[in-house]
Order: structure tokens, then C-alpha cells, then sequence
């Protein structure tokens, strides 16, 4: 049976990763978040509260249509990053440190709401959860250099966002992924482990419980 499944998470925490090594487990589809060609960015650094209610709805439309081309793929998909993290997270984040005016705020939310009810949601969202020492960790290792200058305090009010988001979720189910404990990449049980979770049918949210000594001794 066909399955949606979108991978969640802050700046760094190793979303893409996670989707290249779960579409290759188990022979699904990925996609990456777009590089979408955004008409209104430049003027946004240059003036963030002028624009960002403009940029903001040019990135949601965008991914609304990403989200709609994904629930018609003939295949199973896996996902980088979904459409809800942009308004729940990245928008609301805009609207309290007073780069978006209430006004352009209350209009582009409830656009977004309407528009969500709208649209079915994924089957699963694994929401990939990390402190900010290892998110900056992570993003100074992989190097970009528009990343390197951003602030921990500003990683913390996402994981702040990305929490109260996930704690209200409740479109479909939700897998969360310890990723300050858990490496994937190095270690194949730990990649066991959550595909293990994945492949459940789940009803309703979950946590990976995890134990280093369990997975070295091959219980998972």
C-alpha cells in the first residue's frame, strides 16, 4: 500500500540524511526540499517586516503544490521537511520576533488553515528532535557558509516552535526521533531501529525509546 511519509525537523538536524537512507531501506520515493526561486527574498533580508507576509505566502503556496503532486505520486514518497513546519514554525516565528505584522499574520494563518483542511495529510510525520549544541555541531560539519551565522538563540525558539507544533499535531500520527542519542548514519542499528517504527501501522503518536546497549547488542 502506498505511503506518505514526511520527515520534520530543525536546521541541521539531519532531515535530508534521513530521507536518502529510509527511501533507500525501503525502496520509496524521496524528495528534497525544493530550491524554490523566491521573488520577494531579497527584498525580505533587506527589509524583513515589509516582506515577510509576502515571501512567506509564495513559500506556502509553493509547498502546498509539492504536498498535492506528493499525494498523487503512483509510488510510496518520503519526504524532506512538510508544509506545516513553515507556518507552525517558521512563520510563527516571524510573527513573535516582531518581523511580521499581526495584520499579515492573522491573514497568511488563516489562509493556511483553511487551506490545510483541505489538503490530506501524510500518513506518518517523523519529527527528527535535537539540542541546539548538536544542531551547531551539524551545521558547521556540513559547512554552508549562509549557515554559519546563525544564532543559537534562534535555533532554540524553532525547537521551542517545533515542540508546541508537535505536542498539537494531531493530522496524522507522529514518530519522534531522539537525534542528540541516536546516529543513523554511523551506526545501522539505529537506522534499524526507526525503520522498525516506521513500518508499524501506527494510530497515534510515538516516541523511540532508546538504549545504546540494546541496539550494540543486536536486540533491535
Amino acid at each position: 500500500m502506498k505511503k506518505f511519509v514526511a520527515v520534520a525537523g530543525n536546521i541541521g538536524v539531519g532531515k535530508s540524511t534521513l530521507v536518502n537512507l529510509l527511501s533507500q531501506r525501503l525502496h520509496w520515493q524521496p524528495f528534497y526540499e525544493p530550491q524554490a526561486d523566491n521573488p520577494y527574498l531579497a527584498d525580505f533580508y533587506q527589509d524583513m517586516r515589509a516582506w515577510a507576509f509576502h515571501s512567506q505566502l509564495f513559500f506556502l503556496t509553493h509547498r502546498l503544490r509539492i504536498h498535492r503532486r506528493l499525494l498523487d505520486h503512483p509510488t510510496s514518497v518520503v519526504q524532506d521537511r512538510s508544509v506545516y513546519e513553515d507556518a507552525e514554525v517558521f512563520a510563527r516565528n516571524l510573527y513573535l520576533s516582531g518581523n511580521m505584522a499581526e495584520r499579515d499574520y492573522n491573514t497568511y494563518w488563516e489562509l493556511y488553515q483553511v487551506l490545510s483542511e483541505f489538503l490530506p495529510p501524510p500518513d506518518l510525520v517523523i519529527y527528527l528532535r535535537a539540542s541546539v549544541p548538536t544542531l551547531q555541531r551539524r551545521i558547521q560539519r556540513r559547512g554552508r557558509e549562509y549557515e554559519r551565522q546563525i544564532s543559537p538563540d534562534y535555533l532554540q525558539r524553532l525547537n521551542r516552535l517545533y515542540q508546541e507544533w508537535v505536542e498539537n499535531f494531531s493530522l496524522c500520527p507522529v514518530l519522534t526521533v531522539p537525534a542528540d542519542d541516536m546516529d543513523f548514519v554511523k551506526h545501522s542499528g539505529h537506522l534499524d531501529l526507526i525503520v522498525q517504527k516506521v513500518r508499524q501501522k501506527l494510530t497515534g503518536k510515538d516516541v523511540v525509546i532508546f538504549d545504546p546497549e540494546e541496539v550494540e547488542n543486536g536486540r533491535y
